[in-house]
């Protein structure tokens, strides 16, 4: 075997050491973020079964075209208020105040606290009402109606 040989099948080795190093890295790299995901997955359903919402009232004043929507976290979830939709009779509610459990600056709904829903200039008794929460978990409820 002469130095040709030799020096040519050096360079088949090295070159196939760097593609299975580039091969391994890709892969690793592919798996690490499919394991990722299924982390983060399994902690979003963990979450969503951890929360639960109990509507307590759902009042529309006539006079006042207001409706009070009254909702408790059930849950073991905190839940951010900003997260909240509220929709009534299928309509896509926006501006309306909110509260828990009295302050109104607070975004952060915990368990066993109350949030009251106070939205204006509803023309007409919505009928119903579904809040929605950031993990995807929901409530309906009719409304009352009061003068």
């Amino acid at each position: 075997m002469g130095f040709s040989v030799s020096g040519s099948a050096a360079l088949v080795f090295v070159a196939m050491f760097i593609g299975f190093g580039m091969f391994y890295s890709a892969t690793a790299n592919g798996f690490e973020n499919v394991n990722d995901a299924r982390d983060a997955q399994a902690d979003r359903t963990l979450e969503q079964q951890n929360t639960a919402i109990e509507v307590t009232s759902v009042v529309y004043n006539t006079t006042a075209d207001s409706l009070n929507v009254t909702v408790t976290n059930a849950g073991s979830t905190e839940l951010a208020v900003s997260d909240v939709d509220v929709l009534a009779n299928n309509a896509y509610l926006t501006g309306y105040g909110t509260a828990v459990e009295g302050d109104e600056t607070t975004d952060l709904w915990l368990p066993e606290e109350r949030l009251v829903i106070n939205a204006t200039g509803i023309p007409s008794n919505p009928g119903r009402v579904k809040l929605v929460t950031g993990p995807g978990v929901s409530a309906v409820e009719t409304t009352a109606e009061v003068s």
